[in-house]
């Protein structure tokens, strides 16, 4: 499986449940199965890789503005929910994560930016194709975040680092 056509799963999912990450990853699974598991572990490679890449502070930074808090299992869902948007929104969202305020207009914090489920989207396909659980993707853990940390109860540090968002979201 290529970038583009994980990229091409990824919206066509979002379309077909009309945004709802629920709906979303059932939909995802449907069509996983209907690949080989080879296929499947390629798919699974690449959202763990685009996961990893989105572990970051300031983007940590940014979901703790937007849901109002973020715990280290709250950042995971909301980097699930990140590339369920699709793949204009993630690079975006990666390379500056004040875009968000922009690139998501429509946000909810209570009803966006988690969807845990996309995360095991192709476990529960791998499983349904072979009936073992996915094999090891040679992906190696990160214990931290890629950046330096910073205090994001800190209003001013906040609001400096993140202008779009904290007029959207912040206190």
């Amino acid at each position: 499986m290529y970038e583009t056509d994980f990229w091409q799963l990824i919206d066509e999912t979002r379309e077909a449940a009309a945004g709802d990450p629920d709906d979303q990853a059932d939909a995802l699974v449907d069509r996983l199965v209907q690949l080989t598991p080879d296929d499947v572990v390629d798919y699974a490679r690449l959202f763990e890789a685009r996961f990893q890449r989105a572990f970051t502070t300031e983007l940590w930074a940014a979901a703790h503005l937007m849901l109002g808090g973020a715990s280290a299992d709250d950042f995971d869902f909301f980097r699930c929910w990140l590339i369920g948007q699709g793949r204009e929104v993630y690079e975006h969202a990666v390379h500056e994560p004040d875009e968000l305020a922009v690139l998501v207009p429509d946000f909810d914090e209570e009803e966006d930016g988690e969807a845990e489920d996309l995360g095991y989207a192709a476990d529960e396909a791998h499983e349904q194709l072979t009936g073992l659980p996915l094999p090891d993707l040679g992906l190696a853990p990160q214990d931290d975040p890629e950046g330096a940390p910073f205090d994001f109860e800190d209003d001013g540090i906040m609001a400096k680092r993140f202008p779009r968002l904290w007029e959207r979201f912040g206190r």
